[in-house]
């Protein structure tokens, strides 16, 4: 009966195992125990890339947006105080020349109503009686209706400044409320302008100490 001879089963190189036949032959094999254990899932492919954003990014671009809808309010909100400080810088340059207009009609009144008042007082020294007699008793031969002529014209002259001096005094108090309005308007719009200045002087302080976000 001829000897049997087995296989040995394949093994990697460098493993060698030893048995005996069936008929006491000597069988030299070179395979290695195969084990069970296999690779671990993790090593049969590359990690998958965390994409999701770090709570610490989303973080910093709150931050950012943030700070950029703070800078665009503070634009808006200067650009705002900056309209509305020429509005009444306009306003001012306006209430000053009307009140340089009012004071100027108001001391052209009272210069006629000086003027007035200096006539009024002549006229009322020439209507009396000796200074009537004396201007038109003289170089007539009717000295009465000379004197009586003299008399009506004066009165009439009289009469014309008396009103005119009461339209003067009139005009001369309306001017004067229309200058201390005008006045009271001025110190009013240079108290709000220069306040805003300041209000503007202190939003650019407070902006500059402002701290940075985290």
């Amino acid at each position: 009966m001829r000897p049997v001879v087995t296989n040995p089963a394949i093994a990697a190189p460098g493993s060698e195992q030893e048995s005996i036949g069936p008929d006491g032959e000597r069988i030299i094999s070179t395979a290695d125990p195969m084990t069970n254990e296999t690779e671990p899932a993790a090593e049969a492919g590359s990690p998958k890339k965390n994409t999701s954003t770090r709570p610490a990014d989303m973080q910093q671009t709150i931050n950012q947006l943030s700070t950029q809808v703070d800078r665009l309010n503070d634009k808006l909100t200067q650009m705002q105080q900056n309209d509305r400080t020429l509005i009444d810088m306009e306003r001012l340059t306006r209430a000053e020349q009307r009140a340089e207009s009012l004071r100027a009609q108001q001391l052209d009144t009272e210069s006629k109503l000086a003027d007035a008042q200096s006539k009024l007082e002549q006229i009322e020294y020439q209507m009396r009686p000796e200074n009537i007699e004396r201007a038109a008793g003289y170089g007539t031969t009717h000295p009465e209706e000379a004197r009586e002529a003299r008399r009506r014209q004066l009165e009439n002259e009289k009469s014309r400044l008396q009103a005119q001096t009461k339209i003067l005094e009139t005009s001369r108090a309306r001017l004067e409320t229309s200058v201390a309005t005008a006045d009271a308007e001025v110190d009013s719009l240079r108290q709000r302008i220069e306040l805003q200045q300041a209000q503007q002087d202190t939003s650019g302080t407070t902006k500059t100490q402002r701290p940075k976000p985290e």
